[in-house]
């Protein structure tokens, strides 16, 4: 059974304002959960940041930025926050963000 990812309406916002290399890493990580699966991300494209949430990490040549998303059941994947990482930590406040924008994507 192939994946489905969606966009909570604010991260796909988010994700359309990244620069284009962002844009076309998330694209890039989006079609390959698609087709073959989280499994078959690239080792440490994927971490575990809290409960539920994970990170895709997206690195572009002048930026470094993350996707926030969740799973669910039936192979649905959920990204509800994409934003521009500028601290070495994901900042809790994101992390808080996130996990009420899952609570939407139920």
């Amino acid at each position: 059974m192939p994946w489905t990812i969606s966009f909570h309406e604010a991260a796909q916002a988010e994700a359309e304002a990244q620069p284009d290399d962002i844009r076309a890493r998330l694209e890039r990580f989006t079609t390959l959960i698609t087709e073959h699966g989280l499994d078959k991300l690239p080792p440490k494209a994927a971490k575990h940041l809290k409960a539920e949430l994970w990170e895709l990490r997206l690195k572009g040549k002048d930026t470094i930025a993350r996707a926030l998303y969740v799973t669910r059941s039936g192979q649905r994947l959920a990204i509800v926050r994409v934003f521009t990482k500028k601290t070495q930590k994901t900042p809790p406040r994101e992390i808080k963000l996130a996990l009420s924008r899952a609570e939407e994507v139920l």
